[in-house]
């Protein structure tokens, strides 16, 4: 695996450096000390794998430079390696391409894991902010689910929805549920309303893809 290591350190890039060489399936062809050098480097050696530093004073930041190496290169996979464990860094940074996160203070062992983990095509998270990720996707998934119209609808209406894609007339389901036709015509309206839907077949097509007809 050829390496590049971006920290603004001397003293860090050399430690990790001899590690990383010792190593018999790595070899460390360059460093740099922020992220514009990365940038370079990287276009100059096109390593497998860019172990990068978020803050790099008062050169470019590996926050920024990220999202351009990623872009330009990318086969070329980069390793978040920092001292911050927000999850506001990790979010950004994963959006932006890394596909790793691994704190300073980790065990060497840890590192090796990380870099040969995304070199065979994997993402590793420091395990610490591996639970904030899962707690985030949580958070967004009920977010989106509280966001489907279908669930604006009322229980009456919910009742009433797969009955008119069925193909039942407005007085077949007025009879079905003890209301009036009016009251039908008045759900009718509201649903196609709440769902944005303009027709009928609209509707059946919705209720097809909630499966909604056997409800």
């Amino acid at each position: 695996m050829k390496i590049v290591i971006a920290d603004d350190h001397a003293v860090v890039r050399s430690g990790f450096s001899m590690i990383l060489n010792f190593q018999e399936d790595m070899e460390v062809i360059g460093t740099a000390a922020d992220g514009l050098e990365a940038y370079t480097v990287t276009a100059k050696c096109r390593p497998d794998i860019l172990i990068m530093d978020l803050s790099m004073p008062p050169g470019e930041s590996g926050l920024i430079a990220t999202g351009k190496i990623k872009e330009d290169f990318p086969d070329t996979k980069i390793l978040i390696l920092t001292m911050h464990d927000d999850e506001d860094y990790l979010f950004h940074v994963l959006k932006n391409g890394a596909s790793g996160y691994v704190l300073k203070n980790s065990p060497d062992e840890e590192l090796l894991l990380a870099i040969r983990t995304i070199y065979s095509g994997g993402t590793y998270i420091h395990p610490k902010m591996a639970t904030s990720l899962v707690r985030e996707f949580i958070k967004k998934d009920k977010s989106i689910q509280s966001e489907d119209p279908l669930e604006q609808l009322s229980k009456r209406e919910l009742e009433i929805l797969p009955l008119i894609a069925k193909g039942y007339g407005n007085k077949e389901i007025a009879e079905m549920l003890y209301v009036s036709v009016k009251t039908v015509e008045a759900h009718k309206a509201k649903i196609m309303e709440k769902l944005n839907l303009k027709s009928r077949p609209e509707l059946v097509e919705y209720a097809l893809r909630k499966k909604l007809l056997d409800f």
